[in-house]
Parts: C-alpha cells; sequence; structure tokens
C-alpha cells in the first residue's frame, strides 16, 4: 500500500485504510438547504479494523460496509477540523456506504435565494472545497495527498441545471437528474458542485462558459482566449490531461478570484471587465491544471507547491499570449502585495516561509501572498539563475514524471537538486529561499518602463495639478493598480478630487481598480462624489475574500472600525463562510453577534 505523510488536518489514516473511488448519490433541496444521500467507496485495506473519514457538521444516518450495516462512532469536535467518522470494517471490507445530509451548519456549500443572483429567477448553490470544506458537504478522507476518481448522480429542481468538476452536461436535462464521471484521480478538496439557472457557450471544442442567462454572452466574449491560453499552456509543459477546460461564471458572493477545480473553474463575475483586462486569472486557473492538479501538495504545509508554480505559470501563458510587457507587470504587481503581506507578518516572521508548520491552525492561515508571490520569485529568481530554457525543461519533465502524484517539498528539494541544479553544478540557495523567512538577498529584480512612465505621470500631476488624459488612454489594469497604489501618503483630498473628477475611479466598472481607489479613499479620508456609498454598495454584493478584506482592513488600520462594523452587519449574510471567517476574525467579533 503506498505510504502517506503524516498530516495535522486530517483524520484519515490512509496507510490502514483508504478510499480510492467516490460514488456519490445525493438529492439538491432548496426549500429546507439541504444535499442528501449516500457517499458509497471503494477501499483498500492494510488489515485495518476501521477505516477513518473527515466529517463536519453532518447528520450521519447509517453507514454500511459490503452492503451491511455496520457500526461506526464519532470522535471528538474540533472547530476547525470536525469530527472523526470511525466505521468499523474487516479484512473482507472492500466497499463501504455513508448515508448523510448535510445542515444548516455546512460550510462548503453556500445557498443563494434567487436575488442574490444576477437574473434574480432562481435560486443558486455553489460548494467550495480547498482547504478543508469538503468534509462539510461530503464525509470523506479530506486530505490533499489522498487522490480519488468519482461518479456522481445528482438530483435538482428540474427548472435547474448541475454541473461539477467532471464531465458536465451542455443544456439541462428534462427531469433534472444528472450523472457525472471524473475519471481522472484527484484530491478531495477539487471536488465541487454548482447548481443553478445556467446556460453553456462554447468557445472551442475543449474550452466554453456557464453562466447565468444575462452573463452568459458576456462571459463568451471575455474568456474568448481560453482556447489559445490552453494551446500555449501545452507548448510550455506539455499535454493537458483534463480534456476538457471550462469557465463557470457564478454570483458575485463567490469568495475567490477562481477555483480550479478540474475541466470546470470555478470564477468570479470580477474579473468580467469587459475588456479581458482581468483574464490572467483564467490563465492562473488553467496553470493549476498542471501545478495543483496534475502535482500536488502532499499536504496544505506544502501550499507554496500548488500556488507558486501556478503563478510563475501564469505569468508564462500570459507572456506568450500578450508580451513580456504585460508578465512583468502582473509580476510587479504581486511584488507590491507581497511587500505588504511581509509587512502584515512583522510580528509572525514564521509565516513568511515557503514551507510551513500550520499544525494547529486552519490551513487557510497559509493562503496568503507568500505561497503564492514569494513562491513565484523563487522560480523567477531560479530562472534568470539557471537559464530559462534549462528550467522550463525541468519543469515539463517534472510534471510529467509526477502526474497524478503528490509532492511534499522535502521531495520537491531532493527532485529539484538531482534533476536540474546537481547536473548543471549550480549553486543555488533552495533552503535559504524555502525554509528561512523573508526574501533572500539574491531575489530577481524585475523592472518595468510602463511602470515608470505611470509614475512620471502622477509626479507630474502632483507638481502641476492638472493631468494630460492622453497620457493615460491606452493604460491596461495594471497600470491603473499601479498609478492608485502609489500615492504618496501625504496626497491631499483635494488631489484625490481632481483625480476623481479626472478619471471617475469611484465608478470604476473594473472591481481590482477600484478596490484599489476605495482603499485609497478609506486611508486618506476622501468622501467626495460619493465615494462611501459605493465601498458600502461593492462590500455589500462583492464576496471575493481578496478584495473585501483589503477594505476592511483599511477600516480597521485607519481607525474605522465602526464604520466597517455598520457595513458588515449588512455585507455578511451575502458572503460564504470562507469570507465571512476571515472578516470575523479580522474585526473580532463572534458571528453570534449578527444574527
Amino acid at each position: 500500500m503506498t505510504k502517506y505523510v503524516e498530516e495535522p488536518h486530517s483524520y484519515a489514516q490512509p496507510n490502514d485504510a483508504v478510499i480510492t473511488h467516490l460514488d456519490l448519490d445525493i438529492k439538491v433541496d432548496f426549500e429546507s438547504k439541504t444535499i442528501a444521500g449516500v457517499a458509497t467507496y471503494d477501499i483498500d485495506t492494510n488489515d485495518a479494523s476501521e477505516i477513518i473519514l473527515d466529517s463536519k457538521y453532518l447528520d450521519i444516518e447509517k453507514v454500511e460496509a459490503n452492503g451491511n450495516a455496520t457500526t461506526f462512532s464519532m470522535g471528538d469536535f474540533n472547530e476547525d477540523l470536525g469530527q472523526a467518522l470511525k466505521i468499523a470494517i474487516t479484512e473482507d471490507t472492500n466497499k463501504i456506504s455513508v448515508f448523510y445530509k448535510t445542515t444548516s451548519q455546512t460550510e462548503a456549500v453556500q445557498w443563494l435565494a434567487p436575488q442574490q443572483t444576477l437574473d434574480k429567477e432562481q435560486p443558486f448553490l455553489f460548494t467550495q472545497g480547498q482547504a478543508i470544506l469538503t468534509r462539510s458537504w461530503i464525509p470523506i478522507q479530506d486530505s490533499p495527498q489522498i487522490r480519488i476518481t468519482y461518479d456522481a448522480t445528482v438530483k435538482v429542481p428540474n427548472n435547474l441545471m448541475a454541473v461539477m468538476s467532471a464531465e458536465n452536461p451542455k443544456q439541462k436535462t428534462e427531469d433534472g437528474v444528472y450523472q457525472f464521471k471524473m475519471k481522472q484521480p484527484i484530491p478531495p478538496y477539487l471536488i465541487a458542485l454548482a447548481v443553478g439557472d445556467l446556460e453553456y457557450k462554447p468557445i472551442s471544442d475543449r474550452t466554453g462558459v456557464y453562466a447565468e442567462k444575462s452573463m452568459v454572452d458576456k462571459a463568451q466574449e471575455e474568456f474568448s482566449d481560453m482556447e489559445k491560453m490552453v494551446a500555449a499552456a501545452e507548448k510550455l509543459y506539455g499535454d493537458y490531461a483534463w480534456e476538457q477546460f471550462d469557465v463557470i461564471v457564478l454570483p458575485p458572493s463567490f469568495p475567490f478570484g477562481g477555483m480550479e477545480n478540474p475541466r470546470l473553474t470555478f470564477a468570479t463575475p470580477t474579473v468580467i471587465a469587459g475588456d479581458k483586462s482581468l483574464t490572467s486569472l483564467v490563465a492562473h486557473e488553467l496553470a493549476h491544471s498542471w501545478s495543483g492538479n496534475l502535482v500536488t501538495n502532499a499536504t496544505w504545509d506544502d501550499f507554496w507547491l500548488n500556488e507558486g508554480f501556478t503563478v510563475y505559470f501564469e505569468n508564462r501563458i500570459m507572456e506568450a499570449l500578450y508580451g513580456k510587457d504585460r508578465a512583468n507587470m502582473i509580476a510587479l504587481i504581486g511584488r507590491q502585495d507581497l511587500a505588504d503581506e511581509i509587512e502584515n507578518f512583522k510580528d509572525a516572521p514564521e509565516m513568511t516561509r515557503l514551507k510551513l508548520d500550520l499544525e494547529g491552525k486552519n490551513p487557510d492561515d497559509g493562503m496568503n501572498s507568500i505561497a503564492y508571490d514569494k513562491g513565484f520569485l523563487f522560480l523567477r529568481t531560479l530562472e534568470e539563475k539557471v537559464g530559462r530554457d534549462k528550467l522550463d525543461s525541468f519543469l515539463k519533465a517534472y510534471f510529467s514524471k509526477n502526474a497524478f502524484k503528490t509532492m511534499t517539498t522535502e521531495k520537491f528539494v531532493d527532485y529539484l537538486n538531482l534533476n536540474l541544479l546537481e547536473p548543471n553544478n549550480i549553486d543555488f540557495n533552495v533552503e535559504e529561499w524555502i525554509y528561512e523567512p523573508g526574501i533572500p538577498d539574491n531575489q530577481v529584480v524585475i523592472v518595468s518602463d510602463k511602470f515608470e512612465q505611470t509614475e512620471t505621470v502622477l509626479n507630474t500631476f502632483l507638481d502641476s495639478k492638472s493631468i494630460d488624459a492622453s497620457k493615460t488612454k491606452d493604460w491596461t489594469t495594471d497600470e491603473w493598480v499601479h498609478f492608485i497604489r502609489n500615492f504618496p501618503e501625504s496626497i491631499s483630498t483635494e488631489d484625490l478630487q481632481r483625480l476623481d473628477n479626472a478619471f471617475d475611479f469611484t465608478n470604476a466598472s473594473n472591481s481590482h481598480i477600484a478596490m484599489v481607489w476605495y482603499e485609497q479613499a478609506i486611508n486618506h479620508d476622501y468622501h467626495g462624489n460619493d465615494v462611501d456609498a459605493k465601498i458600502e454598495d461593492f462590500l455589500t454584493h462583492v464576496g471575493r475574500r481578496w478584495y473585501v478584506a483589503t477594505l476592511y482592513k483599511a477600516f480597521e488600520r485607519n481607525d474605522k472600525t465602526e464604520a466597517a462594523l455598520a457595513i458588515y452587519k449588512k455585507a455578511r449574510p451575502n458572503y460564504h463562510s470562507v469570507t465571512a471567517n476571515t472578516i470575523d476574525d479580522l474585526l473580532g467579533f463572534e458571528a453570534e453577534e449578527f444574527e
């Protein structure tokens, strides 16, 4: 039997007994807001007398082994991990079935009323499994190192469509019953379900978009480069292993920019800017088809192996399609995010290591710019040291040789030394990058002429109090973000008003530009052009955690927590639990205070 590493975020003991395939049969009930049914697993055992699954906020009704009733018990409850579901088995047991239903506390699932959707006609549901939330809607061995295939039968109201991280329907069925198959083995956090009044529009034979009726044409247009992205990715690092690459645009409460669920990326509508300016997110989720989905972090302490590689790969896709200027600007925005994150962790420098120690913590605590942007910087610096061609050959072989496997940081370091550094007689401070806090001195310095020009425009404005709008007419989102982020601390509210009048930042339709402008408005006590109402509207309707956390942090940093709480009391019911939990912690209040 495969030897699995010890990891602190799952009760499963896969070296004793492990699941290998899931057959899920469930019904989605919008009236009771429950998912109910049976999860049946093929299992491998090592002469164990029990198999342990993870369960959180689930109502376990009965359990069977090889089709016959068997005993089970629930372990002590842990706020982050839930409970161990211990199921009695014998040496002959090769199949177990758990009959269960979700409860009102289930964290992975968000139930949306029609008014919370774009079309406002039908309810909506989506799940978010990463990092350890799949156990709250399916009893499962919820560790990223355990890979399984799955089939599913999902019954939904017959006017809605169900889609999963699997082979998907392109149109609604008459009876509301949908069949799914995921034949490639995936970690449990990538099992995902969405149910809504959805339509599908193809982009190519293997790419397309799902969205609500009033969004689907916009999404198809915005993501029209998806096939080009897949082709560029394959040229870099080998064949796409999942056949289909579709994107579903979810309602705005989705807590992330995107989630790389295989075959069907879940995406926030905040990336629909009308000009493809935020579609690097699609490149990022596509890159996960190799780094994360194909080769997966074995534990959440190794999360940088998923995200740092993906940011590097995303940047290479963007360079291939849109040129080095665009790629460098994206990289520099990430470098600014990384500097902010390191400042945030000045009292906990150990959290700025790539290899983390998250025992006793929620793995969500490690999902920040360190894994993404320090991980990227490590690889970008390595590229500078060894040369792009050598690094590309190494990465292509790494993805191929480790396909559908999991990777620890230690195994990666050994692999890197054996297959890249030693054969090329290259000395590189790998240990410092991975195991020490902060950023090593040999970091590559990325520069951008475009950003230097934005700074010139800003400085000219600050000196003259007038701006030549013609110099900004071809600016990308990244240039605008850099421009706004570089306002000096001493900028006056009069200057902010002039800039707002010139560029209408307060009413920006681009969500990233709006977010950085609203942060500056909070920082500098700017209240012009009804910006306060716009900030409240943004926080009430957008659930993307990065965006809302940025603004709530700005309120707190500027001693405006009371104003933040006034908005949060209205906004919290619209947030997924992932976002709500983060803001609860940030503002220091228990959820019950908002009931």
